[in-house]
C-alpha cells in the first residue's frame, strides 16, 4: 500500500498543473449542479415502520386534507384585555379571515368558536392547515400567513408562531462558524510554523468541502433529505479535510528538515509524506467512512441518507489528501523547507519541536498505572449521567429564547397548561366497522380517554368526507418530555385500542409527541447492532493495519470510553440544564434521539484518526529497532504536536457550530467537540501510552496463523526505495528548481 500511495504521490507532484485543473473543474461542474438543480431539504423526520408513521401514510392516502403541514397561531390579549374584548374579538376574526385565503390553506380554527383559550380568555390559539406537506409548503405562504396576521398586531395583541410549517430554516453561516476557520488556521500556523504551510490545509479541505456539499445539494434533488444532512456533511468534511492535509503537510516538512546525507529532494518527501502520512490518512479514512456508511444498519432512511451524506465528504477528503495536497506541495516547492536552523539530522532525537511530546511520554511511561487510574476516574465521572439519559426529538421550547416557535411554546403553556404543547393525535380507521356503529364506536372511545387521569381534554372526532377515518385530538395533563406523556401514549396503544380492535376498526396513535416517541425506541434498539457492526470491522482493519489483536482491542475501547464521557456530558448539559446559558441552551429537554448513534459513528471514526497516526509512528520505531517503551516515547514525540494540532482544530471546527439556532446541529456540534477533547487529549495522548507501556512487545503479538493470513500493507512504508538525496548545488529561483517535477 505505502508503495502505490508513493507513486501516487510523485505522479500528483510530476502532474501537478493537471491534477489542480482536474480538481478545479470537478468543482465547477458539481458546483454547478449542486446550485441550479438543488433539492428541497426538509426539517422533518420520518421513520417508517413506526406506528405514528403508519398512520401519517393512513392519513395522506384516505384524509389528505389532515395530513398536510399545519401552522399553530398564538394570541394574547393585551393587558387589561381579553381576547373576547369587542376590538380585540374583531382583530383576531379579520387575521383569520385573511390566513384562509392565503394560498395552501384549506382550514382555520377560530379560538372562542374552537373554546381553545386559557380559562381568562387572555391567551389562545387558531390552527392554520395547508394542504401540502411540511417541505413542501413555499416560503411564500408562510409570509403571507404572517402578514395575514397584521389586524391583530395593530390592535395590540401579541402574536407568535408554531407548527411544522413554521419550522425555522437551519442557517450555519455565522461569526461564531469564522470565527472557528479563523482559530483553525492560527493553530495549523502553530503546528507548521509557516503561513504558508498552514494555508495549504485550509485551501484543500475547502476545495473538498465545497464539492461534497454542493454534491449532497444536487442529490437531494432525487433523495429526500434533512438540513441535518448537509450540516453535518460540512462540519466532518471541513474537519477531516483540514486534518488530513495537515498530517501530510506536516509529515513532509518534517522530511524536508533533515540535513546532510539526509536531505531529500522535495519530489521523493512528497512521495514519502503520501506513502507514509498517506497510508495513515487512508485507513483513518475508511474507518470513518465505515463507521458513518454503517448508520444505514439502523433501518432508518433520513440516518442513512445523513451518513452517507458525510461519508461521501469524507471520500472526498482523502482522495483530496492523497492527490490534491502533493500537487500543491509541489508547487509550493522550496518555500516549505525549514529554515536552516530549524533543520536537523533524520538520525537526531526529536527536535525541540517534539519536546514536549517526549517528556509527556516518558513521563506517562515512568508512572502508567496511575495515568490510567486517574483517567479512568475522570472519564467514568463525566460519563455517569448516561445513566438517566433520555431520548427525544427537538421542540419548539428548544429553539432560541427569542423565537417566535419558544414564545409561542411559552405561552401555551402559561395559558392553556403544557399539554397543549403535547397534543396526541389518535386516528381510527373505520373502513371495516359497520356505519351505523361507527359514531357510537367514536364516541365511547371519547369517552374512555376523558377517563384516563393523564388526559386533560378530548376534542370532537373530526372525520373524512368517506367516513371511513376520524381523528380526535387528546390534550395531555403533561409536557411533550414528560415521562407521564410517554406512559400516557403507551397506555393508549395499550388498552384503549382494544375496543376499537374488536369492532374491526383499526387505531393509531400519532402526532408530534407520539412520533418522538416511537423514533427515540428505534434509534435506541438500534443502537447495540450499530455499536457492534463499527467495532468489528474497525478491528479487522486495525488488525490488518498495525498486526496485532491487543493495539485494536485497546484502541475500540478507548473509543467507548470516551464516547461515554461525550455523551454523559451532552446529558449533563442539555437534559439536566446546567451550563445552559454559557452554551446558548434554551431549555432543558431529553437528549436528541438519534445523537446517540451519530455520535458514536463519528467520533469513532475521529478517534480513529489519530489512534492511526499515533500508533503507526510506534509502530514504525519498534519495525526499526525493536524497542517496545521507546517506541512509545517516539511515536507521541513525533506526532503528539500534529495529534494536538488536529485535535484543536477538530473542536474549533464543531465549536463553532455550537453557537447555532438549531437545536439538533447544536447538541451534534457540543457532543463532537467534546467528543475530540476526550478522546484525543484523555485516551490518545494519556491512556494509549500508559497501556502501551504496560504491555510492553506484547502489544504487537500476533498469531503465527494469522500473520500468514492477513495481507501485509505496509502502512509505516518499511519497503519504500532508498531515499533520493537533494542536489547539493542550492536553487537560486525554488519555483524554477521544480520545474521538471
Amino acid at each position: 500500500m505505502a508503495g502505490k500511495l508513493y507513486a501516487l504521490g510523485r505522479w500528483a507532484a510530476r502532474r501537478r498543473r493537471w491534477v489542480v485543473a482536474g480538481w478545479l473543474l470537478l468543482l465547477a461542474v458539481v458546483g454547478g449542479l449542486g446550485i441550479t438543480l438543488h433539492g428541497n431539504l426538509s426539517t422533518q423526520f420520518s421513520v417508517p415502520g413506526i406506528e405514528a408513521q403508519r398512520a401519517t401514510d393512513l392519513l395522506k392516502k384516505e384524509f389528505p386534507e389532515a395530513a398536510g403541514a399545519d401552522a399553530r397561531v398564538v394570541f394574547a390579549a393585551p393587558p387589561g384585555a381579553t381576547l373576547l374584548s369587542g376590538k380585540e374579538q374583531a382583530a383576531i376574526a379579520s387575521s383569520l379571515h385573511n390566513a384562509a385565503s392565503v394560498p395552501g390553506v384549506i382550514s382555520v380554527s377560530d379560538p372562542v368558536t374552537g373554546q381553545t383559550m386559557s380559562a381568562d380568555h387572555t391567551i389562545g390559539f387558531a390552527d392554520v392547515q395547508f394542504a401540502k406537506a411540511a417541505g413542501e409548503v413555499p416560503k411564500s405562504a408562510t409570509d403571507a400567513l404572517i402578514s395575514a396576521m397584521g389586524p391583530a398586531r395593530d390592535a395590540g395583541l401579541t402574536v407568535e408562531y408554531d407548527g411544522s410549517a413554521m419550522d425555522p430554516t437551519v442557517s450555519v453561516s455565522g461569526p461564531a462558524e469564522i470565527i472557528g476557520i479563523v482559530v483553525a488556521f492560527l493553530v495549523l500556523a502553530l503546528a507548521l510554523g509557516s503561513l504558508v504551510a498552514a494555508g495549504l490545509p485550509m485551501v484543500t479541505a475547502f476545495v473538498g468541502v465545497a464539492i461534497g456539499v454542493l454534491g449532497v445539494e444536487f442529490v437531494a434533488g432525487f433523495v429526500q433529505m434533512t438540513e441535518t444532512a448537509t450540516t453535518l456533511a460540512l462540519m466532518i468534511g471541513l474537519a477531516v479535510g483540514i486534518d488530513y492535509a495537515l498530517f501530510l503537510v506536516s509529515r513532509h516538512r518534517e522530511q524536508l528538515a533533515c540535513q546532510g546525507d539526509d536531505e531529500l529532494d522535495v519530489q521523493d518527501s512528497i512521495g514519502r509524506a503520501t506513502a507514509t502520512a498517506g497510508s495513515a490518512v487512508a485507513f483513518a479514512g475508511l474507518t470513518v467512512i465505515i463507521a458513518l456508511a454503517a448508520l444505514s444498519a439502523t433501518g432508518i432512511p433520513f440516518l442513512t441518507v445523513m451518513g452517507l451524506a458525510a461519508a461521501f465528504t469524507v471520500l472526498l477528503a482523502v482522495l483530496v489528501s492523497l492527490t490534491l495536497v502533493p500537487a500543491v506541495l509541489a508547487f509550493a516547492g522550496e518555500r516549505l523547507r525549514p529554515r536552516a536552523k530549524q533543520r536537523r539530522s533524520r538520525s537526531a532525537r526529536p527536535d525541540s519541536a517534539g519536546a514536549w511530546g517526549l517528556a509527556w511520554a516518558r513521563m506517562i511511561i515512568r508512572r502508567p498505572v496511575a495515568a490510567l487510574l486517574v483517567c479512568l476516574a475522570a472519564l467514568g465521572t463525566v460519563a455517569l449521567p448516561v445513566g438517566h439519559l433520555r431520548l427525544g426529538l427537538p421542540g419548539s421550547e428548544t429553539q432560541p429564547v427569542a423565537s417566535t416557535q419558544h414564545r409561542g411554546y411559552d405561552l401555551l403553556g402559561q395559558g392553556l397548561g403544557p399539554g397543549y404543547n403535547a397534543t396526541v393525535t389518535v386516528a381510527v380507521d373505520t373502513a371495516r366497522v359497520p356505519d351505523a356503529q361507527r359514531t357510537a364506536l367514536l364516541d365511547n372511545l371519547a369517552d374512555t380517554l376523558r377517563g384516563d387521569t393523564g388526559v386533560a381534554a378530548v376534542a370532537p372526532p373530526v372525520t373524512n368526507q368517506a367516513g371511513t377515518v376520524s381523528l380526535l385530538s387528546v390534550i395531555p395533563t403533561t409536557g411533550p418530555d414528560d415521562q407521564a406523556t410517554t406512559d400516557l401514549v403507551h397506555r393508549m396503544r395499550d388498552n384503549d385500542k382494544q375496543a376499537v380492535t374488536q369492532a374491526g376498526g383499526v387505531m393509531y396513535v400519532t402526532g408530534t409527541t407520539a412520533t418522538a416517541i416511537d423514533v427515540s425506541a428505534k434509534l435506541a434498539d438500534a443502537l447495540p447492532l450499530f455499536i457492534a457492526i463499527i467495532t468489528i470491522l474497525a478491528i479487522v482493519l486495525l488488525t490488518i493495519a498495525f498486526r496485532s489483536l491487543l493495539v485494536p482491542l485497546k484502541a475500540v475501547l478507548g473509543f467507548l470510553l470516551s464516547t461515554a464521557a461525550s455523551l454523559g456530558f451532552a446529558v449533563w448539559v442539555f437534559q439536566d440544564g446546567n451550563l445552559t446559558d454559557a452554551f446558548g441552551v434554551a431549555a432543558a429537554a431529553p437528549v436528541v434521539a438519534f445523537l446517540p448513534v451519530l455520535l458514536v459513528g463519528v467520533l469513532f471514526g475521529l478517534a480513529m484518526d489519530y489512534e492511526v497516526f499515533l500508533i503507526s509512528r510506534m509502530r514504525e520505531h519498534f519495525e526499526h529497532t525493536g524497542d517496545a517503551r521507546e517506541a512509545v516515547a517516539h511515536g507521541v514525540a513525533r506526532s503528539g504536536r500534529v495529534v494536538v494540532a488536529a485535535a484543536l482544530i477538530m473542536m474549533v471546527v464543531f465549536g463553532g457550530f455550537i453557537f447555532t439556532d438549531d437545536p439538533v446541529i447544536k447538541s451534534i456540534a457540543f457532543s463532537l467537540a467534546f467528543g475530540v477533547l476526550f478522546d484525543a487529549f484523555v485516551v490518545r495522548l494519556t491512556i494509549v501510552p500508559a497501556v502501551m507501556a504496560l504491555l510492553g512487545h506484547r502489544a504487537w503479538w500476533l498469531p503465527r496463523w494469522l500473520d500468514r493470513v492477513l495481507p501485509d500493507v505496509d502502512i509505516e512504508g518499511a519497503r519504500l526505495p532508498a531515499p533520493t538525496p537533494t542536489a547539493n548545488t542550492p536553487a537560486t529561483n525554488p519555483v524554477r528548481q521544480l520545474d521538471h517535477v
